[in-house]
């Protein structure tokens, strides 16, 4: 049994101390103290999962040196763009301890994945990691089977870590190449959003499966440039993790990209999910590293020009539907 502290009271953050909490002493941290309060009082996290009760060995703080000076491993379930300040409060604490991120994208402004954010603000004695996969966190609250990879260039760290989380219903495999995990992650959320424009304009299964497929292969030249291997691209955390979001009705991504069809703007899509859509922010980033790698990737291009330059959805599907036929494998 292991002291876990899971920093951030999402969706995902709960769900995860929720499965975790049956084999470990499990504290959930979240800054806001009436989230924590109300947590206590309903044994539920009535924002992100209403219908969840939270088991009563299940610890609630908002006191993060304390969670910190009593825990063995701090998972960080916050977005990209909260993770460089939640690492930093993590070496500032003075406490050596092993740290998991959940988070899925490339932060703002740098282009950075998730380990390369790590390695600038983590010293080095730091072992660390990613846990990523298909997994909705609804499912994972619930007690569903859920298979996911944990990454870490320190293969020890990865092998017992993933061994000490493992269990019947939350299977967990371990794996030393980070890249491809996190670019499986990260650039799955952008396809997603094409996958939910894909359905939204009722262009059938057919026309999913292909978007799938080659969606996989933008995935791929991305990865691989940077690093990636192929096994992994093509594991639970890509191609895993590629079909659950883009065809599950719990992807929020792919919600934002219903929506996106239906001809709702950007701003109202994104209040009315009340919930972070990493797809959004990712698709600019990976815009700017295709163009900066000279790599092809004309259905994250197209999800960009939608978002960001305010083109018409069936202008930017004409595109990418009138584009010259090429070699499937060139």
């Amino acid at each position: 049994m292991m002291n876990i502290t899971v920093i951030g009271a999402g969706a995902w953050g709960t769900a995860l101390a929720i499965g975790l909490s049956a084999n470990h002493r499990v504290t959930l941290w979240a800054r806001d103290a009436a989230q924590i309060g109300a947590m206590r009082a309903t044994r539920r996290n009535q924002r992100y999962l209403p219908d969840i009760s939270l088991p009563d060995n299940l610890d609630l703080s908002t006191d993060f040196s304390a969670v910190l000076g009593k825990a063995k491993l701090a998972i960080i379930a916050v977005p990209v763009a909260a993770l460089r300040e939640a690492l930093k409060q993590v070496a500032l604490s003075g406490r050596r301890l092993d740290v998991v991120w959940l988070c899925k994208g490339f932060e703002a402004g740098t282009s950075l994945l998730p380990h390369q954010v790590a390695a600038e603000v983590l010293p080095e004695e730091f072992r660390c990691g990613v846990l990523s996969g298909p997994s909705f966190a609804q499912e994972v609250a619930r007690g569903l089977p859920t298979a996911l990879t944990l990454a870490s260039t320190n293969e020890e760290f990865a092998r017992t870590t993933a061994q000490a989380l493992h269990h019947a219903h939350l299977r967990i495999y371990a794996s030393n190449d980070v890249i491809g995990v996190e670019i499986g992650g990260a650039v799955k959320n952008v396809m997603a959003i094409a996958a939910g424009i894909c359905d939204g304009l009722g262009f059938g299964c057919n026309a999913r499966a292909a978007l799938l497929t080659r969606g996989m292969a933008e995935i791929a030249r991305l990865g691989l440039k940077l690093g990636g291997r192929p096994e992994t691209l093509g594991g639970l955390s890509g191609a895993g993790d590629l079909i659950l979001t883009c065809t599950g009705d719990l992807s929020r991504n792919r919600q934002v990209g219903l929506l996106l069809a239906q001809q709702h703007e950007l701003p109202e899509i994104l209040h009315r999910l009340g919930h972070v859509a990493e797809g959004v922010y990712t698709a600019r980033e990976v815009h700017r590293l295709a163009q900066r790698m000279g790599i092809a990737m004309p259905i994250c291009e197209a999800v960009y020009r939608i978002l960001y330059e305010h083109i018409p959805v069936a202008e930017a599907v004409a595109e990418l539907l009138n584009r010259a036929p090429n070699l499937e494998f060139g």
